[in-house]
């Protein structure tokens, strides 16, 4: 027996060892589940290769090999019995095991696709062995005599449904619109992206307009631009040499595209990751005039043009596919009906989980659906049945755990808030400048725009105007129900008392059956979220919560006391404090935060503040405080009185219809250095003496209708950088020594239409740079542009029916 005899024999012997041992340990060992999952995957990969191995012409390094893979199985069995505290250790050792693998897979491919090409036609068996390694790697790098161009494209499923609209609109943009060359399709896992793609290629109008100039390629998550130009110069029936950098493939692909200029030419990247933007740029840099791209990813790469969002499908196209998937047509009774109905409700349009349940109750009898339908109600995810949907949705989180670690808890801090509600982006900056340290503001928006590009989340305006003050009241976030519960099935993953954040929801009085039976002394968390519905009679047991910094309550009742365990929640940081049902709620238990000499936060949505004024006068740490749609009314004395002067720095008031007038105590608020009242149509008037506010950075009083004057004594505001007064329709004039604000930087008088003239003073404003007005007060300043040489004019373009009233916050 020779020598490469042994070292094949050896390496197989060691790969099977490995592959036996990570799929037994996976299936029982959770704390190290995604890096075995990664492990698993590239095993997948190196599988047909070492089926194979014998046919290659190089054995060298078997041995080694076999060696690193023995080793690997050891490693993998000791995983099984690793205690938490050597978690990094083998977490690093395991990435090694990962990345080594990585690197024979891409040594025995290499060697495989050069022995491919040297004898590729004395050798015909090893077409054999390349279409296994391309299939594994889902590159469908097909050699030339078996591809032709029209089979090239795949085809898309004989049954699809809610697509129509989607590919009209997408013909429309690709085909139609002269401006449109790259366009991406984008929406989260299981969207039916790829799907549309097919859809679409298949399309005749398509077909005409390209005929065999239709390129699929399927990118995946690590792109290999070597692979894919070799891919297209073979559907031509080409051979290209071995390139030896990615410029050289680089060189090719837009020689390939000179050559295909002739006629009209459509690539579709399919499944690109983030990640792959250069991939992207190049494709893009070297097109031309009759060239198209669709790029379908769970990434919208906005640098590249507006993406396509792939919307939900709705009630009517989801039962279709239930019933289609589960092949119920003959399952008519009431019944059925109503179980197919609560089973596509928890589906939430998502068409790859509706398929796979729906396959997975095809045949069964009524009970086993039944049974399904009541574990939901119970609580159980979808995730938890269906394991095939979680690996998809999982996977856009895989993409997050290095790079963008912290963008990923961003996601899972999602699961705080009650489903099918609007999340406020302001709530989400108060948590995240403690949990994160994300001190500016700017910083979770730009964490939200990533979730959007990443189609994790969706962050919605509803003001037109594009912001540029940093003032984010009218930001807020959606997200599909399905990525909800994935936040909250991931969140749940460790031991109750091990959880970094821990969601608690409550239906009724009926409380999670752990803290009923007080099974855990405390709990861990960082952030604790509660939700409770209309039926909740604001029964609590003791539960002890001392590590929470954050803590997060969503409430529908008109009355809601405070759990009596927040008195020793000693490390509380933030409190949010939402009420969801129609009108403001009375708040009891409220002098329980009288204790909490760390909290620093607190935000009230839809409270009635009378109810809460009486405790903050001994919140010493509170920096700021936020009522948003609150009936604040004649309480809002008392609460000024009650706020702690020494700290407090920012006091925000938004949406508060019944604040008439601002009363005389704010102005003894002295270390305030924000001051945001927005959106309260009703206030009328200032107090004289709001000068007194000397340390005021920024003054907010946008959309204060009814507002009919600025006092005198804002000239005492000196390091203001800040002022505005947009959409104070009633103001006429400003104030006669407003130069006097040495430091002013930018003012808004957008929509101040009875602004009729500027005061000569506004010579005086030396440091101000930019002022963002309409047409219609851009004129007023226009005279003065010659004394204020470093003046930036502004004019933005408003919803000219200034529909506010339908604007409102839900």
């Amino acid at each position: 027996m020779s020598l490469a005899s042994v070292g094949m024999g050896a390496l197989r012997t060691s790969f099977q060892m490995l592959f036996d041992a990570v799929k037994s340990v996976q299936e029982e060992n959770t704390m190290f589940q995604h890096l075995l999952r990664d492990i698993k995957s590239t095993l997948d990969s190196l599988q047909p290769l070492i089926k194979d191995i014998e046919k290659y012409n190089s054995k060298e390094g078997l041995e080694n090999y076999a060696i690193q893979m023995e080793e690997g199985a050891k490693l993998v069995q000791k995983c099984s019995k690793v205690g938490l505290w050597r978690k990094h250790t083998y977490t690093k050792k395991l990435s090694q095991l990962d990345k080594s693998l990585r690197r024979v897979f891409d040594v025995l491919k290499r060697q495989g696709m050069r022995d491919a090409r040297e004898t590729l036609v004395s050798l015909r068996s090893i077409q054999t062995v390349l279409s296994r390694i391309e299939e594994s790697l889902k590159m469908k790098n097909n050699l030339p005599e078996m591809v032709k161009c029209s089979s090239a494209v795949p085809e898309a499923p004989s049954v699809t449904v809610g697509l129509d609209l989607p590919l009209k609109e997408l013909k429309m943009k690709l085909l139609k619109d002269e401006q449109v060359s790259m366009l991406v399709l984008t929406a989260a896992g299981g969207c039916g992206k790829t799907t549309l793609a097919k859809m679409f290629c298949q399309d005749q109008e398509v077909k005409d307009t390209f005929k065999n100039n239709i390129f699929f390629v399927n990118v995946s998550k690590k792109p290999n631009l070597d692979l894919i130009v070799h891919e297209l110069y073979q559907r031509k029936g080409s051979e290209l040499p071995a390139f030896e950098n990615e410029v050289m493939a680089a060189n090719w692909l837009q020689q390939f595209l000179k050559e295909s200029r002739q006629n009209p030419l459509l690539f579709v990247l399919d499944d690109v990751w983030s990640g792959s933007e250069s991939l992207l740029e190049k494709f893009d840099q070297f097109k031309f005039s009759n060239c198209k791209i669709l790029v379908t990813s769970r990434f919208a790469f906005p640098r590249f043009g507006s993406p396509y969002h792939l919307a939900p499908l709705n009630d009517e196209d989801a039962m279709a596919l239930f019933h289609y998937s589960a092949s119920s047509e003959d399952k008519s009774s009431c019944t059925y009906e109503d179980l197919s109905r609560k089973i596509i409700k928890r589906c939430k349009g998502c068409p790859l989980a509706i398929a796979l349940v729906g396959r997975s109750l095809r045949g069964q009898p009524i009970e086993i659906w039944q049974k399904r339908v009541v574990e939901w109600c119970k609580g159980s995810s979808i995730l938890d049945s269906d394991k095939d949907l979680l690996a998809c949705l999982q996977s856009s989180l895989d993409a997050l755990d290095k790079e963008k670690a912290i963008i990923k808890e961003c996601f899972l801090d999602l699961g705080s808030f009650p489903e099918d509600q609007r999340i406020a982006a302001a709530a989400l900056i108060d948590m995240w400048a403690e949990l994160y340290g994300l001190d500016e503001e700017i910083l979770t928006i730009a964490n939200l725009h990533e979730l959007t590009t990443r189609s994790l989340a969706n962050l919605v305006v509803t003001r037109h105007e594009r912001e540029a003050d940093g003032y984010y009241t009218e930001h807020f976030v959606t997200q599909h129900d399905m990525l909800r519960e994935l936040a909250i099935h991931q969140a749940s993953q460790d031991p109750i008392e091990h959880r970094k954040r821990l969601f608690i929801n409550i239906c009724g009085d009926k409380l999670p059956k752990w803290l009923t039976e007080q099974k855990y002394q405390a709990i861990k968390a960082r952030l604790l979220s509660i939700s409770t519905d209309g039926d909740f009679s604001g029964k609590w047991p003791n539960m002890q919560a001392p590590e929470a910094e954050v803590l997060v309550v969503n409430f529908e009742t008109k009355n809601y006391a405070l759990p009596e365990f927040v008195e020793k929640m000693d490390k509380l940081k933030v409190l949010i404090l939402k009420n969801y049902g129609l009108l403001p709620a009375e708040l009891d238990n409220f002098e329980l935060l009288g204790s909490l000499s760390n909290l620093k936060r607190i935000r009230l949505e839809r409270i009635s503040i009378p109810s809460v004024s009486k405790v903050l006068k001994q919140l010493k740490s509170l920096q700021k405080i936020s009522f948003f749609m609150c009936d604040i009314g004649q309480g809002l004395v008392q609460i000024l009185d009650a706020l702690p002067v020494p700290n407090l720095v920012e006091l925000n008031i938004d949406y508060c219809h019944d604040l008439v007038q601002l009363p005389a105590n704010l102005c003894d608020l002295i270390h305030l250095k924000k001051l945001s009242i927005t959106n309260c149509h009703k206030l009328s008037a200032l107090p004289a003496d709001i000068g007194k506010l000397a340390n005021l950075e920024v003054l907010r009083l946008r959309s204060c209708a009814d507002l009919l004057e600025l006092p005198g004594s804002i000239r005492n505001f000196k390091v203001l950088k800040f002022l505005d007064i947009s959409g104070c329709f009633s103001v006429k004039e400003l104030p006669e020594d407003i130069g006097a604000m040495c430091s002013m930087e930018k003012i808004n008088v957008s929509q101040c239409s009875r602004l009729k003239k500027l005061p000569a003073s506004v010579m005086d404003l030396e440091q101000l740079k930019e002022v963002i007005c309409d047409e219609e007060t851009k004129t007023l300043w226009e005279p003065f542009l010659p004394f204020l040489t470093n003046i930036h004019i502004k004019v933005i373009k408003e919803d000219i029916n200034l529909n506010w009233l339908n604007k409102l916050p839900s």
